[in-house]
């Protein structure tokens, strides 16, 4: 695989974890997703909205009907829990170590899509011994 295809693969899964993320709190905060409110969220038209759930439809993450709300499959909500889950152990880590919590949310937000297993299991340590809680993975 190219240098290229492979980056963009990549940004694909990023994007399709961002997606999940955000369907799973709009549904949790208001009990549905509609294209209108992820296109207001991460500021894009309805078009490039539509594209993403198309590709998560496709791939088993989102269901999806004309005029209907989105709903996350099974996968799709294994994927958003998953992709949650990293950006609050990174959020936690950077607040412990000083980084506002604006600064933080905004950092953990590109950074939960590239860091390994091990530094993420090392980041929840420290962020687990700086507020005193066990971590969740141990």
């Amino acid at each position: 695989m190219r240098g290229h295809e492979r980056t963009r693969r990549d940004h694909a899964t990023e994007l399709t974890q961002d997606y999940a993320e955000a369907i799973a709190e709009l549904i949790a905060q208001t009990g549905e997703c509609r294209v209108r409110d992820l296109a207001k969220r991460f500021a894009v038209s309805h078009v490039t909205v539509n594209r993403a759930i198309a590709r998560m439809k496709r791939d088993g993450f989102a269901d999806t009907e004309p005029y209907a709300p989105i709903t996350l499959t099974d996968k799709g909500k294994t994927l958003a829990e998953f992709s949650e889950r990293r950006h609050r152990i990174v959020f936690r880590f950077l607040t412990a170590l000083g980084v506002s919590e604006r600064t933080a949310s905004i950092d953990s937000e590109g950074i939960e899509h590239h860091v390994s297993e091990e530094t993420l299991l090392l980041m929840e340590q420290f962020g687990a011994k700086q507020d005193g809680t066990k971590s969740a993975i141990l």
